[in-house]
C-alpha cells in the first residue's frame, strides 16, 4: 500500500511539533523516520496510526484520505518500545486477542497463531505467559499480534530501544527478513543510526519538526543535503572546518589559518574569495608522516577494528581512525593526509550542502 503525507502538520500548544511534512512512501517498502529526541519523528507515526490528528495536511493510504477514519479501521498493525504485552494473558492469548475482539472462532485463532508464530519462530513459547520471555521473544510476539491482522501498514515505534546490543542485532536482521518476505509498506521511528541505515530502502532525516531529507541510506551518508545531515548520519561524526576558498593560478584552495587543503577540480563548490564549512569523515584522513599538516593525539579511542584518534591542530580538534597496529599513543605528533575527493561543503549560514543543491 502506497502512504502519502501531504503538509502533515501538528501543532501542541505553540509548539509545532510536525511542520508540513511531504513524504511519498512506495508500496512495500521499508521507510526509517531518524532524528534526534524532540524532532517529530514519533508524532508523525502516531498521525499515520490515527492516535494523533493532524491540524494540516493529508494522510492518504493508496487512494483514500484517512484524517478522519479510526485507527482500527486503518488496517495498521503497531510494534511500540514498550512491548506492551498483557502479563495475565498467555503468548497466544496475546497474539489471538484482536481476533478475539472480531469473535473469530477458535479454528481460525488457533490456525492464524500458527501461521504466525511459525514466522517467528515461537511456536513453542504459545503457553506461556510474557513474564517468562526474554526481552526478544515478547519483542517476537509484539510482532506476531500486529502481524495477524494481515495490516497493509506496519508501524515501528523504537521496538529495539530495550533490547541489548547483541539482540538488537539478530532483531534488526529478523525484521528486516520478515518485512521483505511479507512485502508489508513499514515505517520504523528510530534515533538509532544504525538501525536505520542498515534496515530501511530509504530514510526521512528530521529536525526540529522538519523534513531534512529523503533518500537511501548511501547517499545520505555520501552527500548529505544539510550540515545537520552531515553530522548526525555517521560515526565517528564528520569534521567541520571555516575556510575560505581561494584561486591560486588554475588551482583552487582552502585557506584555514592552520593549513592549506588543495581542493579536487571536480568538487569546487563557486568561486573563490567565499567563506564556507568544510566537512571532512574522520575515516577519509590518513596518517602520512611528510604532510605538512601536523596534529597531536590527545585521546586513542580503542574501537576494535580501528582506534579513534582525537587529535589537535594548534586549537582545533580533529578526529581520525587509525590502525591499531600503529600503535599511536597520547602526546604523539603525526602528519595528516586529507582526501580531496571526500570533502563535503556547506553554506555557513544556511547549513545547506554546496555540492549537493
Amino acid at each position: 500500500m502506497d502512504v502519502k503525507l501531504k503538509n502533515l502538520t501538528k501543532k501542541f500548544g505553540a509548539e509545532t511539533a510536525v511542520d508540513k511534512m511531504n513524504l511519498d512512501i512506495k508500496d512495500g517498502e521499508f521507510v526509517a523516520f531518524l532524528g534526534p529526541s524532540g524532532c517529530g519523528k514519533t508524532t508523525t507515526l502516531l498521525m499515520t496510526a490515527g492516535i494523533y490528528k493532524p491540524d494540516n495536511g493529508e494522510i492518504i493510504f493508496g487512494d483514500r484520505l484517512v484524517n478522519k477514519v479510526q485507527p482500527k479501521d486503518r488496517n495498521i498493525g503497531m510494534v511500540f518500545q514498550s512491548y506492551a504485552l498483557y502479563p495475565h494473558m498467555s503468548v497466544y492469548e496475546n497474539i489471538v486477542f484482536s481476533m478475539k475482539l472480531q469473535k473469530k472462532s477458535k479454528k481460525e485463532m488457533m490456525l492464524e497463531a500458527d501461521r504466525v508464530a511459525g514466522l517467528l519462530g515461537i511456536g513453542t513459547l504459545l503457553k506461556r505467559k510474557p513474564g517468562q520471555l526474554s526481552g526478544g521473544q515478547q519483542q517476537r510476539v509484539a510482532l506476531g499480534r500486529a502481524l495477524i491482522k494481515k495490516p497493509e501498514l506496519l508501524l515501528f515505534d523504537e521496538p529495539l530501544s530495550n533490547l541489548d546490543a547483541r539482540l538488537r542485532i539478530t532483531m534488526r536482521s529478523e525484521i528486516k527478513r520478515l518485512q521483505r518476505d511479507l512485502g508489508i509498506t513499514s515505517i520504523y521511528v528510530t534515533h538509532d543510526q544504525v538501525e536505520a541505515m542498515t534496515m530501511a530502502d530509504r530514510v526521512a532525516v528530521m529536525k526540529d519538526g522538519k523534513l531534512q531529507a529523503f533518500m537511501p541510506p548511501v547517499e545520505l551518508h555520501e552527500k548529505p543535503r544539510t550540515k545537520f545531515i552531515a553530522q548526525f548520519v555517521g560515526n565517528p561524526p564528520m569534521n567541520f572546518f571555516d575556510v575560505e576558498l581561494k584561486s591560486e593560478g588554475q588551482n583552487m584552495q582552502a585557506f584555514h589559518s592552520k593549513f592549506t587543503l588543495n581542493l579536487d577540480s571536480g568538487r569546487i563548490p563557486g568561486r573563490g574569495g567565499k567563506n564556507v564549512v568544510l566537512g571532512i569523515r574522520p575515516e577519509d584522513i590518513a596518517i602520512d608522516p611528510s604532510s605538512d599538516i601536523k596534529a597531536e593525539i590527545l585521546i586513542v579511542e580503542p574501537l576494535g577494528r580501528d582506534d579513534l584518534l582525537q587529535c589537535r591542530i594548534g586549537d582545533l580538534d580533529i578526529s581520525i581512525l587509525a590502525d591499531p597496529k600503529e600503535k599511536h599513543r597520547s602526546g604523539d605528533m603525526i602528519g595528516l593526509d586529507m582526501d580531496s575527493r571526500s570533502f563535503q561543503f556547506f553554506d555557513p549560514e544556511s547549513d545547506q550542502s554546496l555540492l549537493w543543491y
